[in-house]
């Protein structure tokens, strides 16, 4: 079945009956999604599990540039936001010429934001940590993991821009596959390169584990060439796709495409740019409390991500389906949309809210065996986890605002909510009053329910609808 065709099930029914249709086709287009962030967050949990054996210093080294490196791929991904609503407006009109010159158009974005980050992030590589604030004992080791992980920053980009391309086709199934393959041999490679040769035994059968011995430069490595892997496969599976394939079209500059996409994608870009920033100023200001800290926090937004799979996972397919619902003028078909969307997403936020809120603890331990780390990421876990409905509503809120092509109101939501909220917060909190960990995550979740506050707010008033006017009959 097509997400785009007329007639099809978005149009069968009305209201209520429609949106009963409609739970399957947004579940069809939101599952591949979920399940690839769910592997990409377990391919995580490896990665930290195993660089968590080798000790807290190692931890440290790899956790304290995490927020630079959530920068700079967000910010590609912001270029993906540009196509995911163009594309899927184009074909909600039907259009799918239009779409194709602007498949061809993201291969041209790709490479230019590729060479420029891989520039960029190679020549400030030994700067970094220090910036970051990093123990000194460990600044050596960070930098040598983050010039490493970002040696393929072109094919990072590639990945990033053209799954979102794809999705907004209706595409989400090839990205998954990808992604999934991906983390397969990150976790493979990670086998190979973190440890030593040693002696493994499997249900009572022992063999020898080749290993490479090279710590935290091997899982560098590993990751590495993982990236290089997914780029290519996103690049091979874009052209041969043939709903969305831009074989035939130029990879010109075309101005009547790069235009509204760049409308809508810079102050995304802005907003991730901004935000972002925020983030390293605050895992910069929780560095100077002390390594326990900065491993408890590490180890906790890696727990924590895991729950927010549903919301970004489904924040995708509320920008595509909003986009295909503005491209054929229909407003009716937009709000059983949105309906189903909201339902469903607060309804999964609660059940993982609830997960994490019971078995905090446990998952924190899975990384350390450090008691001091297990209870101080245990207790910020908890804290946050009564606010995760909340925060899943402001993330599908903004996705449906994405894919009507609305990105400037939530740019100044979230730069509000960073810096005038968490990094105001935080700084008075850790670095005037001497607070430790806890306080700086009653921050963050201060900023979130400050987003959830201006994102439902703004959603329920319309201004952002360009259909607002426009009922199907």
């Amino acid at each position: 079945m097509s997400f785009f065709s007329k007639g099809s099930v978005y149009t069968a029914d009305r209201d209520g009956r429609e949106q009963k249709k409609l739970l399957p086709v947004v579940l069809a287009l939101a599952w591949p999604m979920m399940l690839e962030e769910l592997v990409f967050t377990l391919v995580q949990y490896v990665d930290y599990a195993m660089v968590g054996s080798l000790g807290v210093e190692a931890t440290a080294a790899v956790g304290s540039t995490s927020t630079v490196n959530w920068m700079l791929g967000s910010s590609s991904a912001a270029l993906g936001v540009g196509f995911v609503a163009y594309i899927s407006q184009a074909f909600g009109a039907r259009d799918e010429e239009r779409a194709r010159r602007a498949s061809a158009q993201s291969i041209l974005v790709t490479l230019a934001v590729g060479l420029f980050f891989t520039a960029l992030t190679l020549g400030l590589s030994r700067m970094v940590p220090v910036w970051m604030q990093v123990d000194p004992e460990v600044r050596d080791l960070a930098a040598e993991y983050f010039f490493i992980l970002y040696t393929p920053m072109l094919f990072r980009t590639a990945t990033t821009i053209l799954s979102r391309v794809l999705a907004g086709a209706g595409q989400t199934k090839l990205p998954m596959k990808i992604g999934i393959a991906q983390n397969l041999i990150n976790v493979v490679l990670n086998f190979l390169m973190i440890y030593e040769t040693r002696q493994i035994s499997v249900f009572g059968l022992e063999f020898t584990m080749p290993g490479a011995g090279l710590g935290v430069r091997g899982a560098a490595i590993a990751s590495a060439i993982a990236i290089a892997c997914g780029g290519i496969m996103s690049i091979t599976g874009l052209l041969r796709n043939k709903k969305i394939s831009p074989i035939g079209y130029t990879m010109k500059p075309d101005p009547e495409i790069l235009r509204p996409c760049l409308r809508v994608a810079v102050p995304n870009m802005l907003q991730r740019l901004i935000t972002s920033f925020g983030y390293v100023i605050f895992a910069s200001m929780i560095n100077t409390i002390g390594t326990t800290a900065t491993a408890a926090h590490t180890i906790a937004n890696t727990v924590e991500s895991a729950f927010y799979i549903p919301g970004y996972g489904m924040q995708v397919a509320a920008a595509t389906l909003t986009g295909n619902a503005v491209g054929a003028r229909d407003r009716r078909l937009q709000r059983n949309q949105a309906g189903v969307i909201i339902t469903l997403e607060i309804g999964l936020m609660l059940v993982t809210g609830s997960l994490l809120f019971a078995f905090a603890p446990a998952m924190v331990g899975v990384f350390t065996s450090d008691p001091e780390v297990i209870e101080l990421g245990s207790a910020v876990l908890r804290m946050v986890a009564l606010s995760e409905p909340f925060y899943g509503v402001s993330i599908i809120t903004e996705g449906m605002l994405q894919g009507a092509g609305c990105t400037k109101m939530p740019l100044l939501f979230n730069v509000a909510g960073m810096w005038g909220v968490r990094i105001l917060g935080t700084f008075i909190c850790t670095q005037v009053l001497g607070l430790g960990l806890i306080s700086a995550w009653g921050c963050m979740i201060a900023h979130n329910m400050l987003l959830f506050v201006l994102f439902a707010s703004y959603y329920v008033r319309g201004r952002w609808n360009p259909l607002r006017e426009r009922v199907t009959a």
